[in-house]
């Protein structure tokens, strides 16, 4: 399963392979480097790495996007070569790549008198196999000769941003325009948040040494590490679980292996409409009817067998028979057509024996909106799944403490885009994009909720500690509509008996991957449409 790991978690995993397992370091940096050799050799070949059988995270390649073409045949590969460990696992992949007839040559970043340990005995090998290579000096490497150039200079253990000769050596590898693969991370990235230094390597493709690093599924850091494959190096899986990590990517496996949900949402025979659960969609306003139009009809797609959807009583003449499988119920509003006059008693009752809400999708703002939505939270049965969504994010960030609201029984699942988050959290959505998976995990902990924190690669966090990363979907998704649609589709499968993570993480997962076949099906992502998403749900 993939992991996803800190650099703190990483270097736990490798001190207990080496010191508690027995699997030397050297053994670590040989499998590291060969599969690093692996990779090139592809790359030189115009393939993917996909193509090529590694697990590779989303499915796009970074050499493909930026329209390089597989390497001239005869022109060597240059190896970047630091003095750490990361330099020693591109010192071992020049020696494969040697091996196999490619032309290599290395270049030390600073003087190879300065490698230490195991870096500087494969520094020794490479020499005595006469594996041309020189120091770096800036400006008097001849990049036109070259095929290609492998990054091995800086790994997880680095911090801040690179120094020289690092900066210049990256600078003009990023400038030369050669197809770059990077060894474990690009050098400049954060492995922790997936910041960019300047500089930073841009990598056509990275190789990850064992398990993925939090850098790669943050932006801008995915950018900059175009195609990620994640090779195993002999570290085991289970220390994983061992040393602590509790975040995964998001895939099928996890889902059913992990979550108990399964991404085709098989039906048994002799199933019927109740056996799929009834949500009530609290939701739409007299100018926002699409919304709460949008959340019911997704709630349907995701299979669950009967939706109810409140609005204002003014707003009904206008949506009845806009889709004809809802059920509506119009709620006393003094003919206003918003929630401001609505009494949270009266939708309270239509909650009852239903097996989900939703609450937000297009319910606007109004006077004392902060204080209505608690008064309909204290009054929705205890044990109903609630997911909150969109205005109610933002009546509940002006609240006050959330943690003193009293504590629902049934699952409470909160669906912030990161302006949400950040008045969520108090502070600013730039500092909630900069630590997207630890500012979800706090917060879901701390309120005992799962948060669903939009964007690209969105974060499932549960109340539990754990999280997941989503890799599905594509930036024509970024339109009006689309949180409406993932709304819904929780709220439709929390109604069919889910748990709140696992409702939450099928959703995100279902939700990207119907934006996909969307954005498939047009010239361009971005002519995509929310309600595009429903019909491939």
């Amino acid at each position: 399963m993939l992991h996803i790991v800190t650099s703190e978690e990483m270097r736990r995993l490798d001190a207990r392979t080496i010191d508690g397992i027995g699997i030397p370091a050297a053994v670590l940096m040989e499998n590291a480097g060969r599969a690093l050799a692996d990779a090139v050799a592809c790359i030189a070949e115009g393939r993917t790495l996909a193509e090529a059988g590694f697990t590779v995270l989303g499915g796009s390649s970074g050499m493909r996007e930026s329209g390089r073409r597989p390497s001239p045949a005869g022109k060597p590969w240059v190896i970047l070569a630091g003095k750490g460990n990361n330099g020693g696992d591109g010192l071992v992949a020049a020696r494969h790549l040697t091996e196999r007839g490619f032309g290599v040559e290395i270049v030390y970043a600073v003087s190879p008198a300065e490698l230490r340990g195991d870096a500087a005995l494969q520094r020794d090998i490479a020499a005595r196999l006469g594996i041309p290579s020189r120091t770096y000096v800036p400006g008097q490497f001849d990049w036109s000769a070259a095929g290609g150039i492998v990054d091995a200079l800086l790994g997880t253990g680095s911090g801040g941003a690179p120094r020289e000769p690092y900066a210049s050596l990256i600078r003009e590898a990023n400038a030369c325009g050669l197809p770059i693969v990077a060894a474990d991370l690009p050098s400049g990235l954060n492995a922790d948040t997936g910041e960019i230094a300047d500089p930073c390597i841009r990598a056509a493709a990275t190789v990850t040494f064992g398990f993925l690093k939090r850098g790669f599924v943050q932006f801008p850091g995915a950018g900059y590490a175009g195609e990620t494959a994640v090779a195993p190096i002999g570290i085991p899986g289970k220390l994983a679980v061992e040393v602590g990590v509790r975040v995964r990517c998001l895939t099928p496996t996890v889902l059913r292996e992990t979550l108990g949900a399964d991404p085709e949402r098989p039906r048994e025979a002799d199933s019927h409409k109740g056996t799929y659960g009834h949500v009530l969609a609290i939701a739409g306003t007299r100018a926002m009817s699409g919304a709460g139009l949008l959340c019911c009809t997704a709630a349907l797609r995701a299979g669950c067998g009967l939706v109810t959807w409140a609005v204002p009583d003014a707003v009904v003449p206008s949506v009845i028979g806009a889709r004809p499988e809802l059920m509506l119920a119009g709620i006393a509003d003094g003919g206003r057509g918003d929630w401001a006059s609505t009494d949270p008693a009266e939708l309270a009752q239509r909650a009852e024996e239903r097996d989900a809400a939703v609450i937000g999708p297009g319910l606007g703002r109004f006077p004392g909106d902060s204080l209505w939505l608690r008064r309909l939270w204290e009054s929705l049965p205890p044990e109903l799944p609630v997911v909150l969504d969109a205005d109610a994010l933002n009546m509940l960030a002006e609240a006050g403490d959330f943690t003193a609201w009293p504590e629902r029984k049934g699952p409470v699942v909160l669906t912030p885009h990161p302006g949400e988050m950040a008045r969520l959290s108090g502070v600013s959505t730039r500092d909630v994009q900069r630590v997207r998976i630890e500012a979800a995990k706090r917060y879901a902990l701390s309120r005992r909720v799962t948060l669903v924190l939009k964007g690209a690669r969105t974060v499932v966090a549960g109340p539990d500690g754990g999280a997941y990363v989503n890799t599905t979907g594509n930036p024509g998704m970024a339109t009006g509509g689309t949180g409406d649609v993932l709304a819904g589709v929780i709220g439709g499968l929390l109604a069919g008996g889910m748990p709140g993570v696992a409702a939450a993480a099928l959703g995100v997962y279902l939700h990207g991957t119907a934006g996909d076949r969307a954005a498939a099906k047009r010239r361009s992502p971005g002519s995509l449409i929310a309600g595009d998403l429903l019909d491939e749900l």
